[in-house]
């Protein structure tokens, strides 16, 4: 790592850097990271800025991190957070509001500023980018701090204010109820044990968020038949049924009830439109983890049967662990190499994978040489699994300085591949 960081691996500098300074050798670790931060490259003035706050010098990270915050974004906001860990919150606070139209920077403002007693200037910044009557249509709307982030930043200064109503009356006023996953106010509902709320709510919401959060609190108090009943109550017709049909199976799995997992997951395969990649490959892996793998392959011969013969290679590879399971390893990496596409490289991933499994790593190494590049992050933990770590690094390497062929030239185009 030592001889890689001196080259230019910044990665290997970053963590030899780091290694130094837990073994007492501060100064050394400063040494490995100056060439970094000398040409002005915010991440590597970051990780030194983490590594002096590490080491109890606080000061110093602040002062090597301040030239960078001028800039805003996320130099600001590490810069703001770091002056509010160490008793300078009042000046974090006015370099943050004088950035609020950055929802990074209104969001670290209002997670500083919890306990300070500055609640209501927080609430009144925040409410003043909230225009009366707009609503955003998409994620892309609004440049900056958006109305609907700024709602849930508000309605998080009221939920820890202790204005819940206020805060659950914002919520819903919300045209973009979830990111990433998580919707805010099904969230608050289920922390304050305001369940019958939270069903209300699940009810009409459209995405599923909201009945998962139900199902989840229903199931952490022990209510599992309510739980299951969440997801049942699903219409066929939403847009979420197939992903409520997938967490039905997932909890009852966790709940030892794995044949009833196979049975709903099977009947949503079975389904006009159900059976996706996605959907079979969730189907067959519970076939594995229950000793059913014979059925499993059963399932896909009639699949492929249905297709009149032909598989994709997105159903075929779902075979190689099934076959595997019944003592039929290299009859499928026979059938996976003999398969239409069974020269292309994610084929060669998925063979390589069947083998190393099995404790053949060699051959997975041997799989996936001809793929290299394509391959080359997998093909390196294989040679470090058998001890190549010169070889994996080299590889890596020469992967990173390849040039990047354009997969597509000449005027713009509104066809995929975008």
């Amino acid at each position: 790592m030592e001889f890689h960081a001196g080259r230019g691996e910044w990665f290997c500098a970053r963590e030899w850097a780091r290694l130094l300074g837990a073994q007492g050798q501060q100064a050394q670790a400063l040494d490995v990271l100056a060439p970094y931060v000398a040409t002005g490259w915010w991440p590597a003035a970051r990780a030194q800025a983490e590594l002096l706050e590490s080491w109890g010098r606080a000061a110093e990270a602040i002062t090597l991190a301040r030239p960078y915050a001028a800039v805003g974004g996320t130099a600001l906001e590490f810069f703001a957070r770091l002056l509010a860990r160490h008793e300078r919150k009042d000046e974090a606070v006015t370099l943050l509001s004088a950035g609020i139209e950055d929802w990074l920077l209104a969001t670290a403002l209002v997670d500083i500023t919890e306990g300070m007693g500055r609640d209501e200037d927080i609430a009144a910044l925040l409410a003043a980018r909230i225009p009366a009557g707009h609503q955003c249509d998409s994620p892309w709307c609004c440049s900056g701090l958006d109305p609907d982030t700024a709602i849930g930043l508000l309605a998080t200064v009221r939920d820890r204010q202790g204005r819940i109503d206020e805060a659950i009356a914002l919520l819903h006023t919300r045209n973009i109820t979830s990111v990433n996953n998580h919707d805010q106010l099904a969230d608050l509902l289920a922390r304050h044990e305001r369940i019958e709320e939270l069903r209300s709510y699940a009810a009409s919401e459209d995405l599923g968020h909201a009945a998962q959060r139900l199902a989840e609190v229903l199931e952490e108090h022990g209510d599992v038949e309510g739980a299951i009943a969440v997801y049942r109550q699903t219409d066929d017709s939403s847009v979420h049924h197939h992903h409520s049909a997938v967490q039905l199976a997932q909890l009852l799995t966790r709940h030892g009830r794995g044949d009833e997992a196979i049975e709903v997951m099977r009947t949503l395969a079975d389904s006009p439109g159900g059976a996706e990649d996605w959907i079979i490959d969730t189907l067959c892996t519970l076939y594995a983890q229950h000793g059913r793998a014979q059925e499993g392959l059963a399932y896909l011969d009639a699949l492929k049967a249905r297709h009149d013969g032909e598989e994709e290679w997105e159903f075929f590879r779902l075979r190689l662990p099934l076959m595997a399971d019944c003592g039929l390893l290299d009859e499928a990496i026979e059938q996976a190499q003999a398969h239409p596409q069974g020269d292309t490289r994610y084929a060669a991933w998925a063979i390589s994978d069947l083998l190393a499994g099995a404790g053949r790593v060699e051959e997975a190494v041997t799989v996936l040489e001809p793929c290299a590049p394509a391959n080359s992050q997998q093909l390196a933990r294989h040679l470090i699994d058998l001890g190549r770590v010169e070889d994996a690094i080299s590889l890596l390497q020469r992967h990173r300085t390849e040039p990047i062929t354009p997969v597509q030239t000449g005027a713009f185009s509104p066809e995929p591949p975008f």
